[in-house]
């Protein structure tokens, strides 16, 4: 057995006690002997060999301060700055802010290249029909999503952090673009050349501004990478972490519901109005199903045709042949290459009226700035869009961080998006936002860098520059089958009810609010709604906090709940609280009651200084100190410093002294505060040993 002394400074009590470790190897204890109690060894925790012995004695708070030359540090506003400023290394923050520049050198063209564009090329074929669908989605012209995919990818591949994400379009935004489009726009865009186009109900601008849609999309798009940028100055890049599961759950299976309503329409091949604002899911179904008699039997017939395609596809033979091979099967590219050629070869537009997607422009689209005026309009619709699309990118950006065991920064990724947004809005770009479906295969596929993302952008302009006029004759209802069957994923979220109710009720709670809020109501209102209601549930799981008595384990000195710990026992005339949680001005009444709850603390005869419980007065005359073990708490205000000295002065009129232990330094501070305004006065120990010991030797002495 090894001891060590420490050092100790002059106070009144000695404190000795034996340290050990739990271990399931080597035992000091016969593991062949009874034990004392009649128990077997396995029922009881075994000890390793190496043990020690502390001596030293008694400290309070002011005398262990004393030794370990505590100093409270409160830096001026100006040291703050000047120790920021010190730190700047200016090379470092330059790489730090084109995160390109530190893994560009160590790229290793022998073993990444091959990877990268694989993974690229894969990308690439599963952009073109998402692009375009998810651009219709919108509300703006096919080819828009197409721009994505080449101008997204490149900004992000130089200020991005996470390896493996692919920017672009994503159905939750596109969907949530699409309603600020119809509610600012003068008019639809013209996505066919015949057939069945969407009938918007408009808003006319008040200056009698006639704005386009797209337009309207690129203002939302720059709106956004400004938010992106004051939200990376303001250093909040971990605001997404107050999407909590049950929320992030519940709102992507309501907007996988909005998009698949949306897109019912092009299945069917009828017209109904777009509404924009509360209840539009409601009355879009309603107006489909009085519409359903007068659909499209060859818009229904394709339609059912890819999707059970796509259905078969990735059911059967994806699963099969990633078996095989590495590379996946393109099913979403086949069933656009084979919908464009069919209505080319058939006439699926002229001589069946069914809605085509209409002209494609070659080549890229000039910059030009959004309206000013719009920008402005546009400012709160936007900020949904910049908190969705933020909390995408960092969820999937932390899956494959964690993954490949690299780091994702929170506010660079923040600067990221500003980027990727404001410079899309110059060239006709909608707000972006990362794929799963797209990078869930770029990761599969073996992609290391962001030259994947490099790689797939090439190959998007080729298309742009080439191949994009030999879509034009593409059904919107192939696109609309695509997008269905890719929102399974999202609908089958639905079956997480189970889950969530397995972890509580308020998980399920906010789940559900969520679920119904944006369904019924609408995108944006619903998801204001979900972040209300999860930031309750996580201020009553706050709320609730967990108290016991403490005693020791016999010959440790090692103090436990005594209604977990059977072994363990309370001290004689000595009762210690535990209070897990803050204690401030909201929850000090009911810190108050619990403590005298569970110490049993009563007033004496015809004295009123503390509540009565049950009538009880048990342990009223044999307690003589009660300790408060401050260790799980990590603030206290001045109204909670205020309640400790009167329960002090409650308690030492019935004779009872009250001790603090093991407080925070925060906690302590805290507490000396209140003494230089005239609370407190209490005595404070480093450990709950020294506060017994204390306690002890009081009793002692009296």
């Amino acid at each position: 057995m090894y001891a060590k002394k420490i050092a100790s400074i002059d106070a009144p009590f000695p404190i000795t006690c034996f340290c050990f470790s739990q271990s399931v190897g080597n035992s000091m204890i016969n593991q062949k002997a009874p034990l004392e109690d009649g128990r077997s060894p396995k029922e009881k925790p075994q000890y390793s060999e190496l043990s020690y012995l502390v001596s030293r004695q008694c400290l309070q708070r002011e005398d262990f301060n004393q030794l370990s030359q505590y100093e409270r540090l409160k830096p001026t506003a100006l040291d703050s700055i000047g120790t920021s400023v010190r730190n700047v290394k200016c090379l470092a923050t330059i790489k730090g802010f084109f995160p390109i520049l530190q893994w560009l050198p160590k790229y290793s063209i022998k073993n990444d290249l091959l990877s990268d564009m694989t993974a690229g090329l894969t990308v690439a074929v599963l952009q073109i029909p998402q692009g375009m669908a998810y651009g219709i989605l919108a509300g703006v012209a096919a080819n828009v999503g197409l721009y994505m995919a080449f101008f997204h990818c490149l900004v992000y591949a130089v200020f991005g952090t996470s390896r493996h994400i692919s920017m672009g379009t994503f159905a939750v935004t596109s969907l949530m673009t699409a309603k600020i489009v119809v509610t600012y726009s003068s008019a639809a865009p013209t996505l066919a050349m015949n057939g069945t186009d969407d009938i918007v109900s408009a808003l006319t601008p008040t200056d009698s501004v006639m704005y386009t849609p797209i337009q309207v999309a690129t203002a939302v798009s720059f709106v956004a990478g400004m938010f992106y940028f004051i939200m990376s100055a303001a250093r909040l890049g971990m605001l997404s972490s107050l999407l909590s599961e049950p929320l992030v759950s519940g709102f992507t299976t309501a907007a996988a519901v909005h998009v698949m309503v949306s897109q019912l329409k092009d299945l069917l091949g009828v017209s109904i109005p777009r509404y924009k604002g509360a209840f539009k899911v409601l009355l879009s179904v309603r107006d489909i199903i009085e519409q359903a008699p007068n659909s499209n039997l060859t818009a229904v017939y394709t339609s059912l045709i890819v999707i059970l395609f796509m259905i078969f596809m990735n059911e059967y033979i994806k699963p099969w042949l990633s078996t095989k091979c590495r590379f996946p099967v393109p099913a979403e590219l086949m069933a656009v290459v084979g919908g464009t050629l069919a209505s080319y070869l058939i006439g699926l537009g002229p001589n069946f009226d069914v809605g085509l997607v209409g002209l494609i422009p070659t080549g890229l689209p000039a910059p030009q700035f959004p309206p000013l005026a719009l920008i402005k309009a546009v400012a709160v619709d936007s900020i949904a869009v910049t908190i969705v699309g933020y909390s995408i990118v960092m969820s999937m950006g932390m899956i494959f961080a964690q993954k490949d065991n690299y780091e994702v920064r929170p506010n660079q990724e923040l600067v990221a998006l500003g980027f990727t947004n404001i410079v899309g809005s110059m060239f006709s770009c909608i707000p972006t936002a990362c794929s799963l479906s797209r990078s869930l295969i770029q990761h599969q596929t073996g992609g290391k860098t962001q030259i994947a993302a490099v790689f797939s952008s090439m190959i998007m302009l080729v298309v742009l520059l080439w191949v994009g006029p030999y879509f034009e004759s593409l059904p919107r209802c192939v696109l609309a089958g695509i997008i269905v069957v890719a929102l399974k994923g999202m609908l089958i979220q639905v079956y997480h009810i189970k889950k969530f109710h397995r972890e509580g009720s308020l998980e399920l709670f906010v789940w559900c609010v969520t679920f119904l809020s944006v369904v019924i109501i609408d995108i944006d209102i619903g998801l204001l709604i979900g972040v209300v209601v999860s930031l309750l549930a996580l201020y009553v799981k706050g709320w609730k906090t967990y108290y016991s008595l403490l005693g020791t384990v016999p010959d440790t000195a090692i103090y436990v709940d005594i209604g977990s710990h059977q072994r363990a026992e309370e001290l004689p005339h000595i009762k210690i609280f535990k209070y897990t949680g803050s204690i401030n001005f909201a929850n000090k009444s009911n810190f108050k009651k619990a403590l005298y709850k569970e110490t049993k603390v009563h007033q004496r005869a015809n004295v009123s200084l503390v509540p009565r419980y049950n009538g009880e007065t048990t342990g009223l005359q044999s307690t003589k100190t009660v300790i408060i073990d401050l260790s799980s708490v990590p603030h206290v205000d001045t109204a909670a410093c205020k309640m400790l000295t009167e329960v002090k002065n409650n308690l030492e009129k019935l004779n009872i002294t009250l001790l603090l232990s093991t407080p925070a330094d925060c906690v302590y501070d805290a507490l000396l505060h209140a003494e230089s305004i005239g609370e407190g006065g209490f005595h404070i120990f480093p450990t709950i040993h020294d506060a017994v010991v204390y306690a002890q030797g009081n009793e002692s002495a009296v």
